[in-house]
């Protein structure tokens, strides 16, 4: 079985696609974990609503490829996700894999770790959250101290009845 930690956002319905997306999730995966949910400032195109994110942890025996398309693919889909020229326009649920194990590995043109891991608070935070001594497969740094050091970006934990 694969550990696999993935990152889910969402600007548009955000209340309602984020947890939706959590509740597909749990439909076709096994589901070991969820982080708080995080308001964050949207990176890039700024002029657009704050987003809602958070981590998963799942198992699963398929591949980095297969994961995207048997996975995540039908939930974004299922949950009207709208693909733009702009990587970082508004969407209703975003999905991506950030850890595959402890692996170091290309899969679709992407890499692993993501690299926005080692950037970008709303990344490292709730990942931070379900695996604080988890170690970054390249650098080496606990997952925790990636957080910390990236503290400082905005990014707020939502209280649950929100």
């Amino acid at each position: 079985m694969n550990d696999v930690y993935l990152l889910l956002g969402s600007n548009i319905e955000r209340e309602r696609n984020l947890p939706e997306a959590i509740r597909l999730l749990r439909e076709r995966v096994e589901v070991v974990g969820v982080s708080s949910v995080y308001e964050t400032a949207p990176v890039g195109l700024t002029e657009q609503p704050p987003f809602f994110n958070a981590a998963a942890h799942i198992r699963t025996p398929l591949s980095p490829s297969a994961i995207k398309q048997e996975i995540i693919a039908p939930i974004e889909q299922q949950l009207k996700r709208v693909r733009q020229a702009d990587k970082n326009a508004p969407r209703t649920i975003d999905i991506d894999i950030v850890l595959f194990n402890q692996e170091i590995c290309e899969y679709d043109g992407r890499h692993l770790p993501d690299p926005d891991l080692l950037h970008f608070a709303h990344l490292a935070v709730p990942l931070a959250e379900l695996a604080p001594d988890l170690t970054h497969p390249e650098t080496g740094e606990r997952l925790a101290d990636i957080a910390a050091y990236l503290n400082d970006q905005d990014i707020t934990v939502v209280p649950k009845n929100k």
